[in-house]
């Protein structure tokens, strides 16, 4: 089933290599044992990864301790660096290894109050070659290999770690966008998982109307508690009209502030606070649903101060600020949809 009417992929911000020399802390597992990767998409196995080997999994609790669990998702925090290199990366690529414990701590851990976190390594495609692509080959490109793997780790989990607990599905960027294949095709044949969703935060990347009346099993969040619902925006400058490559015709977006649908302001001393750069910053930003657009607007945040010279995002468009500016209302949000999901149960 394609998860979109029509489809454009994104540029994805490219983590740097600087990251490579980055590793993970408190409490997640990266592995540092890398091997030279394919030069080209046919050396690598279209079978799917072991995940019954720790060293492919980001995040693996060895005790989970919450009542929840959160199976998370990361950006694309890989790209290949000459042309005979494969279009998707293998999965100890040393660079895709740093990069996503860099996104597990800035975050994935917004989560883990409200779960316990589960994040497998996958293997992503080159932004660059995808865009090149006409868009039923984008739709195979990404059906294939990294389907693959998000699928295998997803059966791995429920048969290995899940033990029927509730779960939040997370992700960002090229990880939201797959969290849409998960929706549409997994969740259609795992009803009895689906039941067990407290909610799927599909950050970063559009969730349209389309979408939603093509797959009439899920729901859009209306509220801040509603339980196995879609959350899903992007965050923009205001008057921002450029092209966004992360947002599609159509979107529905969420105050991550408010937690509703409406257009209405919610300031930024609503907030409970950002975290950028590792540095808490209270009051920092606001949030407006700008429903035409399909997007959450800041009003209060500098465009240049968050346009790095290497992004390949316009100024005005904060993909790298979807998490940190509500850093701390995603956390708040998460750990009270999954309250509301266990205290639903008990009743």
């Amino acid at each position: 089933m394609k998860k979109h009417s029509t489809k454009v992929w994104p540029l994805i911000i490219i983590i740097v290599l600087m990251l490579a020399l980055m590793s993970a802390c408190g409490g997640s597992t990266a592995k540092d044992t890398a091997t030279d990767a394919p030069n080209t998409i046919e050396e690598q196995s279209t079978e799917a990864v072991d995940y019954s080997l720790d060293q492919h999994w980001l995040a693996l609790p060895q005790e989970p301790t919450l009542p929840v669990d959160v199976f998370y998702l990361y950006p694309t925090v890989w790209h290949k660096l000459d042309e005979a290199e494969s279009n998707i990366c293998a999965i100890d690529n040393e660079t895709m290894l740093a990069g996503a414990a860099s996104v597990l701590e800035s975050q994935a851990k917004a989560y883990e109050a409200a779960g316990n976190i589960y994040a497998p390594y996958y293997r992503q495609t080159d932004a660059g070659y995808l865009l090149s692509l006409p868009l039923d080959e984008q739709e195979k490109l990404l059906s294939g290999i990294p389907e693959t793997d998000v699928f295998a780790a997803l059966d791995y989990y429920f048969e290995n770690y899940n033990q029927e607990r509730p779960f939040i599905l997370a992700g960002h960027s090229q990880g939201s966008d797959m969290l849409l294949y998960v929706l549409s095709d997994y969740m259609t044949a795992h009803p009895e998982v689906y039941d067990r969703m407290v909610a799927a935060y599909v950050i970063g990347y559009s969730v349209t109307e389309d979408f939603l009346a093509a797959n009439p099993h899920l729901q859009f969040a209306q509220g801040p508690d509603d339980t196995g619902v879609i959350i899903s925006y992007n965050t923009e400058s205001p008057n921002f009209i450029g092209a966004n490559p992360v947002l599609l015709e159509g979107a529905v977006a969420i105050n991550p502030i408010s937690w509703t649908l409406e257009e209405t302001t919610a300031p930024a001393q609503n907030s409970l606070g950002s975290l950028i750069n590792g540095e808490t910053r209270e009051a920092f930003a606001d949030a407006t649903v700008d429903k035409e657009r399909g997007v959450v607007v800041c009003s209060t945040a500098d465009p240049k101060e968050f346009h790095g010279a290497r992004s390949l995002f316009p100024q005005g468009v904060y993909h790298g600020q979807d998490y940190p500016f509500y850093f701390y209302d995603i956390q708040a949000n998460a750990q009270l949809r999954a309250e509301k999901f266990i205290e639903q149960q008990n009743h």
